[in-house]
């Protein structure tokens, strides 16, 4: 149970203690964000973001970070319009060490000049990066558009012309008003006791600080809006990005509850309305979402479309007629008892993690005022009714208030007045609400779970249990009882590793219809069916296995596993979802462009593998897959998909004797039409450099230089991960030197990429174009030193640490654990792998590091693609 104190100095304080795992968190939600700027200071709030973990009085530039990282933690931070927040999550046994970094962070920072200056490079890089995201665009006109006096129409991040013009000065002016203890929470979840979480916070966070809190900002009322605004500009997109507002109460409102329901119901999940009607039924959109924005002060109610352009009018109507109906027709019982489950769940999903709690608690004190008004919502979603939806929504989705925005390919015909136009009409047409959810029919009986007294005592919590079934299958359950939730994970050998140029793009069609019908029961019923269980369920391909996956509260397991097992076994790929599926496919392959990391990687892949499947795109070709229908999803899914290839894990509130019961109905036989693999040939190494341009008009330019890898089975991808981890992260020599020292990017990473085959090690960075060739010569320079020197045990222990620490606070969540044991057992790894990954990370030595690369990092032999400018 949440509890909360005040320190003397005013300081919030919110704690829960939870021991599932052994991991703590600690937040520090500052009461500030870019919303309590003067026009002077557009982007101060972001930049102490940057700022804070650039050093103290007690700690140099950089020790921060490499101080979490070498105790196993991750530490970053957030900016929003009404706050920002800094996060530690850490192993338990160092809990006192991270509140302790995070407290000097908060406390004495040092706004060092040098460090500022290459800062504020680092975050125009950023503002590049924003510039060539098209959704960050498209965001950008929408929040100009609604708010014309309040602050909110401003970016978070700044201009490049605003952070530039930044001072020490007015960083510390800043700093000094808002950085104060009554202007503060602190939270803490996890492993650690009350009395622990008391004397460390007196210690880190107690005493005067010198800084009296002079009181928050008044911000300019946004007047109310009399008239429609309507805003659509050409832009260089594959698709057009269009929004639909309307103007409501703040995060704290008694209507709000009302409106997050109303934005459920219509346009979140595939079963809400405007998703079934406007995306699955009619094919106008590529996605369609709906959302109520509710910030500390009035908001917004938006439906989000990415579309061809060519279906906008079409699709702006359907969006429109859908919305009206919420005005005049009465939501259904069943449908709105579905929802205010799903809106419950979300407070027990978000327990799987000490981060997803701590970040919970923190909303509700400091954005909604206290902890108490998280019971109120839930109360009020509980006590919502169908004539409360409709009363809500005739108050706020008012037409003649509409505000449009459009982000629209050029040559694009929709034009203001066509907007106008059906504003006007749609509305007042004669009421034809969307039809009811039809309710699904129920699953085949598949007999009992054995009873409680019938249970073999074999299973024990955090233990891996294993049954082996007649048809081949393998069923693995850890049994997990800290959060009522399960996650399943389905996997099969394939994945794009089966693929031909011929048939690329097959996997990731496959994997999006797997759920679009099967004999039981249709899409639409899926759909339903996955909501009433509060869950998840959808396919999923990589470039060695395709399955599926599926997430649900414990108290829908049986039927939750029945409708898992159904969608596995007997999808029916009908051709009008295959089509649907087909078309959106399509849509995102063209869309590619607008994405222009995604294209480097790929560009990447294509120039290191020539003949192997891992040279194609995991989305496919546009070409290859416009020839795949559902006869060639049937025959991969008879062949490479039947019960004798499959690795399935359950993991959470579940229990194994049930799990195996069940399994065995579902999945004991074989079908007797499984076929063996390809033979896939392995890819020789480059025998010499390779390198690929591709010109893209985007702010900033995308490079990727990498070597071929190791495979999944090889010990030295440990090795690897290390040495990665040596680059990467913000303590990582990358990072430090031509991200922090030279202010040359926002993002620099490396990571190695295993497969069935050999993958790939390789370094990504985002720069502006002018830099591109120093950026490549700091890359080139990192790496040699790698080969060339030893690594020093102070940097290979912080590497080894942080590695050992975010692996086990990865596995707080079912689904991560889930998703682990059946690879790993599908690769033949091992079912327990996963338990012996800190002590391979731990033998790695300096020694072990240089001679991997000076095995695989050899600058005569990579490849190097380059997108941008």
């Amino acid at each position: 149970m949440a509890q909360r104190y005040t320190l003397p100095n005013g300081l919030t304080v919110v704690f829960e203690e939870q021991h599932a795992a052994r991991v703590a968190a600690f937040q520090v939600w500052v009461k500030a964000g870019s919303a309590d700027e003067r026009p002077d200071q557009a982007g101060l709030a972001h930049l102490h973001e940057h700022m804070l973990f650039k050093g103290t009085a007690r700690r140099a530039p950089g020790e921060i970070a490499r101080d979490v990282e070498a105790h196993g933690g991750e530490i970053n931070a957030w900016t929003s319009f009404d706050q920002t927040v800094y996060h530690i999550v850490i192993a338990s046994q160092y809990a006192r060490m991270g509140l302790d970094i995070l407290g000097d962070a908060i406390r004495s920072s040092a706004f060092d000049e040098g460090e500022l200056a290459r800062e504020i490079e680092v975050v125009c890089e950023e503002i590049k990066r924003s510039q060539d995201t098209p959704s960050r665009r498209a965001s950008r006109d929408l929040f100009s558009t609604v708010y014309q006096e309040h602050p909110y129409r401003h970016p978070v991040i700044g201009t490049a012309e605003s952070v530039r013009s930044f001072s020490r000065d007015k960083v510390l002016e800043f700093y000094r008003r808002h950085y104060t203890p009554r202007n503060l929470v602190l939270v803490a979840t996890g492993d650690f006791t009350e009395a622990e979480l008391r004397g460390w916070v007196d210690e880190f966070f107690g005493g005067d600080w010198g800084r009296p809190h002079e009181g928050g900002v008044v911000r300019p009322r946004e007047p109310q809006l009399t008239h429609r605004r309507v805003l659509l500009r050409p832009d260089e997109v594959k698709e057009a990005y269009l929004n639909l507002a309307f103007p409501i109460p703040q995060g704290n409102h008694p209507d709000v509850p009302a409106l997050d329901a109303l934005a459920m119901i219509v346009g979140q999940g595939e079963a809400s309305r405007l998703v079934l009607e406007v995306k699955r039924k009619r094919g106008l959109v590529n996605d369609i979402h709906t959302y109520a924005y509710t910030p500390r002060d009035p908001g917004l109610f938006a439906a989000s479309l990415t579309l061809p352009p060519g279906k906008l009018p079409q699709a702006f109507e359907e969006t429109v007629r859908g919305l009206a109906a919420l005005r005049t027709g009465l939501v259904p019982e069943e449908e709105l008892a579905t929802v205010k489950a799903l809106i419950e769940s979300e407070a027990i999903y978000q327990r799987e993690t000490v981060q997803g709690l701590a970040r919970k608690l923190g909303h509700y004190q400091s954005s909604m005022g206290e902890l108490e008004a998280e019971a109120r919502y839930y109360e009020a979603i509980a006590r919502l009714t169908p004539e409360q939806l409709r009363e809500v929504a005739g108050r706020y989705l008012r037409f003649e208030h509409a505000i449009v925005t459009g982000l629209l390919p050029p040559g694009t015909a929709f034009s203001a007045e066509q907007v106008e136009e059906i504003l006007d009409r749609v509305p007042r047409e004669p009421s034809a609400p969307l039809p009811e959810r039809r309710a699904p029919k129920t699953l085949p009986a598949a007999g009992h779970a054995p009873r409680a007294e019938d249970r073999s005592p074999r299973a024990t919590p955090g233990r891996v249990v294993e049954e082996r079934l007649p048809s081949g299958a393998r069923i693995l359950v850890r049994e997990e009882r800290n959060v009522p939730v399960f996650a399943m994970r389905a996997v099969f050998p394939g994945g794009l590793r089966y693929e031909t140029a011929e048939t690329n793009g097959l996997t990731t069609l496959l994997g999006r219809c797997l759920t679009r019908g099967t004999p039981t029961h249709d899409a639409e019923e899926i759909s339903h069916l996955v909501d009433s269980f509060t869950g998840a369920l959808s396919g999923m391909g990589g470039r060695n296995t395709v399955g599926l996956r599926g997430e649900f509260l414990s108290r829908h397991f049986q039927p939750a596993f029945r409708l898992f097992a159904d969608s596995l076994l007997h999808p029916l790929f009908p051709e009008a979802e295959v089509a649907r599926e087909r078309a959106l496919l399509v849509q995102d392959i063209v869309t590619r462009e607008d994405k222009p990391s995604g294209v480097a990687f790929d560009l990447f892949n294509r120039t290191l593998f020539q003949a192997h499947p891992y040279r194609l795109p995991t989305l496919g070709e546009q070409a290859s897959v416009e020839r795949l229908g559902p006869e060639a999803l049937r025959a991969y899914h008879a062949a490479h998909m039947d019960p004798s290839q499959l690795t399935l894990c359950v993991v959470g509130d579940v229990r194994a004797d049930e799990v195996f019961a069940l399994a065995h109905e579902a999945f004991g036989a074989s079908r007797g039409q499984a076929r063996p693999p390809p033979e896939v040939r392995p890819e020789p190494p480059p025998e010499s450099a390779r390198t690929v341009k591709r010109e893209l008009a985007r702010a900033q330019a995308h490079l990727v230089l990498g070597f071929q890898g190791v495979r999944l089975d090889d010990s030295r991808r440990y090795v690897l991960e290390v040495l990665s981890t040596v680059l990467s992260g913000q303590g990582g020599r990358l990072f430090v030197e031509l991200r922090d020292k030279r202010s040359m990017a926002y993002s620099i990473s490396s990571f190695s990429v295993e497969g069935v085959d050999p993958g790939y090690f390789a370094v990504y960075m985002g720069t502006s174009p002018e830099k591109v060739e120093a950026a490549l010569a700091g890359i080139r320079e990192q790496l040699s030193r790698v080969r060339d020197e030893p690594i020093p045990e102070a940097e290979l222990s912080r590497a080894r640490q942080h590695l050992i620490g975010t692996h086990e606070i990865g596995l707080q969540r079912n689904g991560s654990r889930a998703a682990l044991i059946a690879l790993d057992a599908c690769y033949g790894l091992g079912r327990e792998n996963f338990l012996h990954y800190s002590e391979r990370v731990a033998a790695v030595t300096a020694a072990d590091v240089r001679a991997v690369a000076r095995e695989l990092i050899d600058l005569e032999r990579c490849a190097l693609a380059i997108v941008g400018p």
